[in-house]
């Protein structure tokens, strides 16, 4: 096992993490009536982590419209433009822009595009599973980033489980900042162990937020315009674009995303 691709390992561990916490959202569900099919959609067929809404709500749910699906798919077939056609345009000794590409593909081809279709097809049934990705490129804050538009899987999560327990006892800045760590942490797990370096590096990334994010609901980063409309949005996008090497090191591109790029045939 020791010789098998670091890409292996990641998917091993992601899979592992992603298990663990889908069985204890599912566990711990209220909705324990809920029509079996239900249980093994949101189990094997839905990657969101909100068992309670996706089990129990009994309101209609509004289909999802047509530009959704038009997006979904756009992304999809943008993301597999970007790993099967425009990574091979890429001289092969420019290794590390070849791994941000496929990065970025398969960003786009999982997480805005094949996930935004799979929420469209449960809404076409009547479930209620908002997208996981909803439009994070217009929020104005890094707060909206993180609380409502990135990965709300995750949010989710860690909303029930960490920072509601938390919050509740030492407040929501303590909670806040536990989240933060612990999206380092597991982000370290699932990125540096693998890459077999850059250690520190994504919970350093998620260090940056956290502390961002303090700046910005504070008092000074509200009088200088955090938060809101433009200057927010400039915010936003320094912080999270400014230290993403951290988070996606050379190690991770190098050791991991380029092998797996050759292994799936995009690249030579």
């Amino acid at each position: 096992m020791a010789e098998w691709p670091r890409w292996v390992w990641m998917g091993l561990l992601a899979t592992g993490i992603y298990a663990a916490c889908k069985a204890l959202t599912w566990w711990t569900t209220e909705a324990v009536w809920a029509p079996r099919w239900k249980h093994v959609a949101y189990l094997f067929a839905w990657p969101g982590m909100d068992a309670n809404t996706f089990l129990e709500s009994q309101a209609v749910t509004a289909r999802c419209p047509v530009d959704e699906w038009t997006r979904a798919t756009r992304n999809l077939l943008i993301g597999t433009f970007l790993v099967f056609v425009a990574a091979r345009s890429v001289p092969p000794e420019d290794i590390v822009l070849i791994g941000w590409i496929g990065m970025i593909g398969f960003v786009l081809i999982l997480h805005f595009g094949a996930f935004h279709l799979l929420s469209c097809t449960w809404r076409g049934f009547q479930c209620p599973a908002s997208p996981l990705m909803n439009r994070p490129l217009t929020s104005t804050s890094l707060a909206e980033f993180w609380g409502r538009r990135w990965n709300t899987a995750f949010r989710d999560l860690t909303y029930r489980f960490l920072f509601r327990p938390l919050a509740s006892r030492f407040g929501p800045r303590t909670a806040a900042i536990a989240g933060f760590a612990l999206s380092g942490l597991v982000h370290d797990l699932v990125i540096s162990v693998p890459a077999g370096g850059g250690y520190g590096g994504p919970t350093l990334f998620f260090a940056i937020q956290g502390l961002a994010v303090t700046v910005e609901r504070s008092r000074d980063g509200r009088r200088i315009g955090l938060g809101h409309g433009l200057i927010g949005r400039l915010f936003v996008l320094v912080t999270l674009i400014g230290p993403l090497g951290l988070l996606f090191h050379r190690p991770f591109v190098v050791g991991v995303i380029t092998p797996l790029m050759h292994a799936i045939g995009a690249i030579p």
